[in-house]
């Protein structure tokens, strides 16, 4: 029996959806700070991240783009986010706001949105476990969800991660200049790595992690441009696995519609999964978009494509089970990775069940 001190998941992550007015305008009801806020319009558009720990250039936050390699020093919608409460956040008049050269739509009139949104610490302050002293560590332990900016020395070295327990997925992404969105993930080896904005297959070589796993105080990298490049600014989004809230596990395809059923201890609010062995899509799905089990509506970060109505999987009341046989969910002998957060736990610390979808 899963137990979990986290009875209430929307107090460190929740799903929020809502309809732009092309006005201002306070998204709230989130539960709890967002201090990483990603979203998208659900039609054909871009991905959009803000956090707490880059902050704002002017009156708008830093924006990053998940389906793209571009840097966030020239990229802030000044009528984008504009300010982050206890609640949710605050939106501008943006319905596609041109920045540097990209266009972001944060708000458009009559236009439907999701946002994911995670809880850390506000902006947190340094860290100086590692070789590298972070700039800013905003740490989350309850809920095992830090967030790291730091600069690279172009050699290994070791940046602290505050979570007092190892990450089990981290993913980091060059500030100051175009490059890969670069994936670890515990269920691959600490010399491979997966690329959040692109379909490719797992890659490996010693130099992006420098071929050694997390610890309990930091994570380690090479000499990779990705990760560590002289001079270079990076975030970095560390999460922890926390029973009966979050999961991050791996299993493998059978190419059948009655697929392959992964246990997480609790009712899944948010699925991010990638097919590592081959090239394939990333695929997002969570509790709130419309559509039921066997309608599961699906999102790519790795492109500014519309949300489909495929039905890969069925979240159910302890994990979910895989529907489809395409080969970006469950294809015969392939493997997969995957990230899943709670909307509530199988057995909470106050005994009692949730219920089935």
């Amino acid at each position: 029996m899963a137990y979990t001190t986290i009875n209430k998941s929307s107090d460190y992550f929740n799903t929020k959806l809502y309809t732009g007015n092309g006005g201002t305008q306070t998204i709230s009801g989130i539960g709890h700070q967002p201090d990483l806020i990603w979203g998208k319009n659900r039609a054909s558009n871009r991905h959009f991240l803000a956090d707490s720990v880059r902050g704002k250039k002017t009156t708008g936050y830093y924006l990053l783009c998940t389906n793209n390699t571009e840097a966030d020093t020239s990229n802030s919608a000044s009528d984008g986010i504009t300010s982050i409460n206890s609640d949710g956040f605050v939106l501008g008049a943006n319905a596609s706001n041109t920045d540097g050269g990209w266009s972001y739509e944060l708000n458009g009139n009559a236009r439907n949105f999701v946002s994911w949104n995670w809880k850390a610490n506000g902006q947190g302050s340094s860290n100086t476990d590692g070789s590298i002293n972070t700039t800013y560590t905003s740490v989350n332990t309850t809920a095992g969800f830090s967030i790291c900016k730091y600069t690279g020395t172009g050699s290994n070295a070791t940046v602290g991660h505050g979570l007092g327990v190892a990450p089990k997925m981290i993913i980091v992404k060059q500030l100051n200049s175009t490059n890969y969105w670069t994936v670890y993930h515990k269920s691959l080896s600490a010399n491979s790595w997966l690329y959040l904005d692109t379909t490719e297959a797992v890659a490996s070589n010693t130099a992006m992690w420098n071929n050694t796993e997390p610890t309990s105080s930091v994570f380690s990298i090479g000499t990779y441009t990705n990760t560590n490049q002289s001079g270079s600014t990076y975030i970095a989004y560390c999460f922890a696995e926390k029973t009966g809230y979050s999961k991050f596990g791996s299993y493998a395809g059978n190419g059948s519609t009655d697929g392959t059923f992964v246990y997480t201890g609790f009712k899944p609010s948010f699925i991010m999964l990638k097919k590592y062995n081959a090239a394939s899509y990333w695929s997002i799905s969570d509790n709130k978009r419309v559509g039921y089990n066997g309608d599961t509506p699906i999102l790519r970060p790795n492109t500014n494509e519309a949300e489909a109505d495929i039905g890969d999987f069925d979240l159910l009341s302890n994990g979910f089970k895989i529907r489809a046989n395409t080969g970006n969910v469950n294809g015969a002998n392939n493997s997969y990775i995957y990230m899943a957060f709670a909307e509530a736990p199988l057995v909470g610390s106050n005994n009692v069940p949730c219920t089935a979808r």
